[in-house]
């Protein structure tokens, strides 16, 4: 966790690349530096973002579902959003279409870094060490940085919408200062009434999620394979967050200390932190929050860390939540922290801690975590064994990850303690969904279709779900059909080759192109998104020449809107 503040200056410039991606090409440039108005991007077209790009106070930002952005590398040029205050973006993906944020790297060659970021600014409520209300985001260097925060304070402010919307290779140093870094997604004083939910960061550069300040509440998020922390609250977050997945890499670390849950008031003491209003209060409740040890036994770097850091007199909660294969499951650091345990301030209930090589500590006084952690009446289950814990394969990640877009590995077994013992009569619960399992996962995969587990070498807006050699060339019929708006379509390649696959309507007008790139054997999945068209007969057509052989064949689809 980083404390410093930011101005981001400059230009955003949407340009298009003509290769590796399945959208079609429009040479359009879009110059977006500096949005004050409403600009919408289109779908079918793949966006390079350069540079510091701003949606400034009273501007909309629309990004339609399946549209895909490309953060440039270049050291003067990385890419980087900015939702100011008074700005909104309305990326309101779908999970057949996703919106994607994603590294312009070709595939293999994609790393945490490549790119900036996202980071919403708003008016909720903060707090800061200096005593200020208001403040500069961290990232990019004292007194450059735009500011969150301040008055009016409005806790129902709105900075828009993210639905569905992935986040790859972002997080970067753009100083050169260390600890000057910006997360994959930053909040910063984000106001309650902002939808955030259906959001992966994968592969970040620092941390994938940091509220700093701010009322927002979110569902359903990802972290994947982070540099620095899962989820990381500042400056008085009191948010609610509902069923969240992190998942570390062993190889993967920061130069501090790597943690899952890293959570502070301020910064205004090392340990002690202090009491700035409003308190970071944020509410955690059914997280799989799973370390890099494997079992207990390996030896990985020190700098893994905790499944949990609590300090600097925080006041979070959290609830039918799952840490496993921690160093250490939860430390807790400061006098406030420790006494506000003690006054039952603090909770942490209903919760599994399996497989971590140590249940709980504290760097400071006397506290004891681990007995916290254990009594009774809190209703937390420790298990010495990951594997008790019965969920698929939850360490089966490393180090490429899966093929394909629909992962299991974090789903319960049957039989699964996660599965059953989840309690909600908790008032700090009001509002929340109440389900009856442990973790982010019951019985249903809320991950299938638009979370993605092999960002380094997946091709964009292309799913390949088998790296299998077919036995022939095949185009199968869409499915669903007849659809709204919503179907896919399947293929096999035998060999590699030049794969187009276009969609046309009856009178053969060509409405969509959703392949023109090369592709290596195997079996591909394509979304294609009808919301646009309307209804009736549409025909979809698959050219591939391959290294040997050619093929060519087309297929009737329906359209019933």
């Amino acid at each position: 966790m980083k404390k410093l503040n930011i101005l981001l200056f400059m230009a955003l410039m949407f340009a298009v690349i003509t290769a590796s991606y399945s959208q079609p090409v429009d040479s359009t440039t879009l110059n977006v530096s500096s949005i004050t108005n409403t600009v919408t991007l289109n779908a079918g077209t793949v966006y390079i973002m350069k540079g510091y790009n701003y949606v400034r106070n009273g501007g909309n930002l629309v990004i339609p579902a399946g549209t895909i952005i490309l953060g440039e590398k270049a050291t003067n040029l990385k890419g980087v959003l900015i939702i100011e205050r008074g700005g909104k973006i309305h990326a309101n993906g779908t999970a057949s279409q996703p919106i994607v944020f994603t590294s312009r790297q070709p595939a293999g060659q994609r790393a945490p870094g490549d790119w900036g970021g996202i980071i919403m600014l708003g008016r909720s409520g903060i707090n800061t060490a200096s005593g200020n209300d208001s403040a500069e985001i961290e990232g990019f260097g004292a007194g450059q940085g735009p500011i969150y925060g301040g008055q009016p304070r409005i806790d129902t402010d709105s900075s828009g919408v993210m639905r569905y919307v992935r986040i790859e290779f972002g997080g970067i140093n753009l100083t050169g200062v260390s600890g000057n870094e910006i997360n994959g997604l930053t909040m910063g004083g984000v106001g309650s009434r902002t939808v955030i939910e259906y959001v992966q960061v994968s592969y970040c550069g620092d941390d994938s999620f940091e509220w700093f300040g701010g009322n927002v509440n979110c569902k359903y998020l990802i972290s994947y394979k982070s540099v620095d922390d899962d989820w990381d609250c500042d400056n008085g977050y009191r948010g609610r967050v509902q069923f969240g997945l992190s998942v570390r890499d062993s190889g993967i670390y920061d130069q501090s200390t790597s943690n899952g849950f890293e959570i502070d008031n301020n910064t205004n003491s090392p340990t002690s932190g202090s009491f700035s209003t409003p308190r970071t209060t944020p509410i955690f409740s059914n997280m799989t929050v799973i370390g890099p040890f494997s079992s207990t036994g390996l030896t990985l770097n020190s700098l893994h860390g905790r499944g949990g850091h609590w300090r600097r007199c925080m006041l979070a909660s959290a609830y039918n939540t799952i840490v496993m294969g921690w160093r250490v499951g939860l430390r807790m650091d400061g006098a406030g922290v420790h006494n506000a345990a003690t006054a039952d301030t603090i909770q942490f209930r209903y919760s599994i801690f399996a497989g971590n090589v140590k249940l709980g500590d504290s760097a400071s006084g006397n506290f004891g975590t681990q007995a916290w952690l254990q009594n009774g009446a809190y209703n937390n289950t420790i298990f010495s064994a990951a594997s008790d814990v019965q969920l698929t394969n939850p360490f089966a990640v490393y180090p490429d990850g899966p093929t394909g877009p629909v992962v299991n590995n974090w789903m319960p077994l049957g039989g699964s303690p996660a599965l059953t013992g989840a309690n909600f009569s908790n008032p700090n619960l009001a509002g929340f969904e109440v389900v009856t399992y442990k973790g982010a996962f019951g019985t249903t995969n809320w991950t299938a279709n638009w979370a993605v587990f092999n960002p380094n070498n997946y091709v964009i807006g292309i799913q390949q779900i088998s790296a299998n050699v077919p036995g022939s060339f095949n185009l199968s019929q869409n499915y669903p059909n007849p659809f709204n708006p919503n179907t896919n379509i399947k293929f096999d390649i035998p060999q590699s080759g030049f794969v187009t696959l276009k969609v046309y309507n009856a009178i053969g007008e060509e409405v969509k192109t959703l392949a023109s790139q090369n592709l290596a054997v195997g079996t591909y999945k394509v979304d294609f998104d009808a919301s646009a068209l309307p209804s009736g007969v549409y025909f979809y057509r698959l050219n591939i020449e391959g290294t040997e052989n050619s093929f060519s064949e087309t297929k009737k689809m329906m359209l019933v809107k």
